[in-house]
């Protein structure tokens, strides 16, 4: 690579079409490859845990998922389910979480005929909902009500309904920066976004070339969010939402617009990031700088979390590697996770040396 491409690389440019995903979990980071999801955790004795599972992507099984627009909408729906399980797997990993059970969760398991995983699973989902829905949608829609009593025009009530949520969204994200572990995971996100470029540009997976790259990447579902509320405001003024008087009916047709905004707003953000010019440079530009709000600059050790998670999810589990009760990879260092690494062999003794 040029020095020229480097920079322009450094710079958070377009990603080629090699599209690996990732997120950033509790002290690790979870990468998903073609055919594998893979997550990697340092622990307190600083080694480094991984576990990797398999998966068939949805539009493989069924080829209408994976249509565009409809895939936006899907990859939308299972993000939310396995972003909650990926967090959940990486805080047992941890090991660090081993409370017992209070007794209205066994008691509410036995009822249920679930286990108690499952259900804490499914209600923080369902608290994710009703906070992301409160939020973003019932909160600004009272804002609109406002503006609506005051006979404000209907394009207004809609920009600034937008608006709204934009700014709910930016001070969301600085809140939850101001938190000493929250921050940490968005250092975790970084090196996340590092070793992704890193693999792109097909340079080997190492703390020091990853480090040259840009915590900023045009994938970041940090951009998505963005987009889904530029396109939303695009998609109310067009349907001429603010026209709608009663708070609920826009409430409710702000949810129905939802999975048709998340499917757009899917396939704007892969075709910014897939092309480089200067319009796309331009568009991807405000989703880029609201990276920096989620993502911070992370130490090698970060990295090598990811490179590791990475390496799993591309080319599975070390196989010389210890394993622990849970089937989790024990590795010391994240150079054990490529496949061409060979254990160093013991030094051989002489016999000269065996009888001092």
């Amino acid at each position: 690579m040029s020095d020229k491409q480097q920079k322009q690389t450094a710079q958070a440019g377009s990603c080629p079409r090699v599209d690996i995903g990732g997120q950033a979990v509790m002290e690790g980071v979870m990468m998903k490859g073609p055919d594998a999801i893979a997550i990697a955790v340092r622990r307190p004795d600083n080694t480094i845990v991984v576990k990797r599972d398999d998966y068939v992507p949805l539009s493989k099984k069924h080829k209408w998922m994976g249509w565009p627009f409809v895939r936006g909408i899907v990859n939308m729906a299972t993000m939310l389910v396995s972003g909650m399980k990926t967090l959940e797997d990486s805080t047992n990993m941890l090991g660090v979480m081993d409370e017992e059970p209070t007794k209205f969760e066994k008691w509410l398991a036995k009822k249920l005929g679930k286990g108690i995983d499952k259900i804490v699973m499914a209600v923080a989902v369902v608290l994710a909902v009703i906070l992301s829905v409160g939020l973003f949608i019932a909160l600004p829609s009272l804002v609109e009500r406002g503006l609506v009593a005051l006979s404000a025009p209907a394009w207004a009530v809609t920009l600034v309904g937008g608006v709204v949520k934009i700014l709910i969204l930016v001070g969301y994200m600085i809140f939850c920066g101001c938190v000493p572990d929250v921050r940490r995971t968005f250092m975790y996100h970084g090196a996340e976004h590092k070793t992704v470029y890193c693999h792109e540009h097909d340079l080997p997976l190492t703390p020091e070339n990853a480090q040259r790259f840009t915590t900023l990447h045009p994938r970041c579902g940090t951009s998505f969010l963005l987009i889904v509320f530029l396109i939303s405001i695009v998609l109310a003024m067009v349907v001429n939402l603010g026209s709608i008087h009663n708070y609920f009916l826009r409430l409710l047709a702000h949810l129905a617009m939802l999975p048709i905004v998340a499917g757009i707003s899917y396939e704007v953000l892969k075709g910014l990031a897939h092309h480089d010019n200067p319009v796309t440079r331009a568009l991807r530009w405000p989703g880029l700088q609201m990276q920096r709000l989620t993502t911070r600059q992370p130490d090698d050790g970060m990295v090598e979390c990811a490179i590791a998670a990475m390496n799993a999810a591309l080319y599975g589990l070390p196989e010389h590697a210890p394993r622990t009760p849970e089937g989790y990879a024990v590795l010391l260092s994240y150079a054990e996770s490529d496949p061409a690494w060979v254990p160093a062999k013991a030094p051989e003794t002489t016999p000269e040396a065996s009888a001092e």
